[in-house]
């Protein structure tokens, strides 16, 4: 470890200048001596760290959903080309050139990281020898032998014998107890981040390789830990502890606010947007509308999600615009409550029953249809084309019958006789 160290050499000066700055703000406060003051100046140097790794936290998560994206057709190239490796990687590396992306990119953060970490543990290792190391002279170097926290010292070991953590004024039980918590507490913080990222931020409609291999490194990397943290310095686990905790804020705030498209986590955050969308008839902010944007240029190519959160603004008189902005659909009216609130309402046209019609203008809708020419009936004809009744004139005989029978269910026209009835 020490020879890796020392290959990071040339930034323990600018790692040590940055703790002394710290510890003289918060030796300020707490008394240069203490352990509040050294532990606190370590967490500060983390999140110092970590707040100049956002760009590449980013570039991180982009990198990540890019390959995630790349899944499906990585894994045709190896079964098109499962017995040529040279052509399968020339494959590869043509698919990652046509859509830029780059399998290392998600791996930026840890290894802009690892320069910073092994310079730390290169400065709390030289601390616990006795060791002059930067701009950390022999008052500083006296100063952090004498701080603890909850009794451990900060260049104390696990693996340390009694004899040099006496020498640091403390016990081996503080040590190993101290120590002990730590890495189980930056084991599981690792464990639960890479947990909620397989469960809540993965694609589910896809089912590959890599999704394995993340599950595979879930249980792997919290063993890591625990096996090296045995030889990590206090200080270190401090270090630690600290960036994973970040990790994790970071990981939960990403997959709150910004999910990756067909996981659980972007069911639950379209769910909250219908719902404040449909409750004010707009989106809220830019990242809102980015997300309405995004989903409404997919098309049909939208998952069941994105579909369904389509869909609820459609009920609710909606409708998303390519821009990624919300307006009122204009198949929609709002209908004003009594107590004041918006509810809308879709207006459906009524379905109009067809008029009955008479039975004469059946005859002659079935005459125009065969082609034949329509004629009026003494019923259908102008009142002024009709001829004058006269008092004397009696009315048909046939008519009133031939009614009657007809709505009897009688078949109209000549009648075959009856036959005789035999005696």
């Amino acid at each position: 470890m020490d020879t890796i160290a020392s290959l990071f050499s040339f930034i323990t000066t600018p790692v040590s200048w940055v703790i002394v700055q710290f510890h003289s703000v918060y030796g300020s406060i707490f008394g240069p001596d203490t352990g509040w003051a050294w532990g606190l100046s370590i967490v500060s140097l983390v999140i110092l760290i970590r707040i100049c790794l956002i760009p590449l936290f980013v570039k991180q998560i982009k990198a990540t959903r890019a390959m995630q994206t790349l899944q499906p057709e990585m894994k045709k190239i190896q079964e098109r080309y499962k017995n040529d490796k040279q052509r399968q990687s020339e494959e590869m590396m043509k698919l990652y050139k046509e859509t830029g992306t780059n399998p290392l990119s998600s791996c930026l953060p840890i290894l802009a990281q690892s320069p910073f970490f092994f310079a730390l543990y290169h400065v709390l290792n030289s601390i616990a020898s006795n060791d002059t190391i930067g701009v950390i002279n022999e008052r500083l170097l006296e100063s952090a032998q004498k701080a603890h926290i909850f009794g451990a010292p900060l260049a104390a070991k696990f693996t340390d014998s009694p004899d040099k953590v006496e020498a640091l004024n403390s016990t081996l039980l503080d040590v190993r107890v101290v120590t002990a918590i730590m890495i189980v507490l930056m084991s599981l913080s690792q464990f639960y981040t890479q947990r909620q990222l397989m469960t809540k931020n993965v694609d589910t409609t896809v089912k590959t390789p890599f999704m394995q291999q993340q599950k595979m490194l879930m249980y792997v990397f919290p063993v890591i830990f625990a096996v090296f943290g045995i030889n990590f310095p206090v200080g270190v686990l401090v270090y630690w502890l600290t960036t994973n905790v970040w990790t994790m804020g970071q990981q939960m705030y990403v997959i709150h606010n910004n999910p990756t498209p067909g996981s659980k986590a972007q069911a639950a955050y379209l769910e909250r947007l219908s719902k404040h969308v449909a409750k004010h008839g707009k989106t809220r902010n830019r990242r809102e509308r980015a997300i309405v944007k995004a989903i409404v240029a997919k098309g049909r190519d939208r998952n069941e999600y994105e579909r369904k959160f389509i869909n609820g603004l459609n009920k609710a008189g909606l409708a998303a615009q390519t821009d990624g902005n919300v307006i009122r659909s204009e198949s929609s009216a709002a209908v004003q409550a009594e107590d004041g609130t918006s509810t809308a309402t879709a207006t459906v046209p009524k379905r109009q029953q067809p008029k009955r019609q008479s039975k004469s203008q059946r005859q002659s809708g079935t005459a125009k249809a065969a082609g034949e020419p329509t004629s009026l009936t003494k019923d259908d004809a102008p009142e002024d084309a009709k001829p004058a009744a006269k008092k004397g004139d009696a009315k048909p005989a046939g008519n009133g019958s031939t009614r009657s029978k007809a709505q009897s269910g009688q078949r109209k026209g000549p009648q075959r006789p009856k036959s005789p009835s035999k005696k």
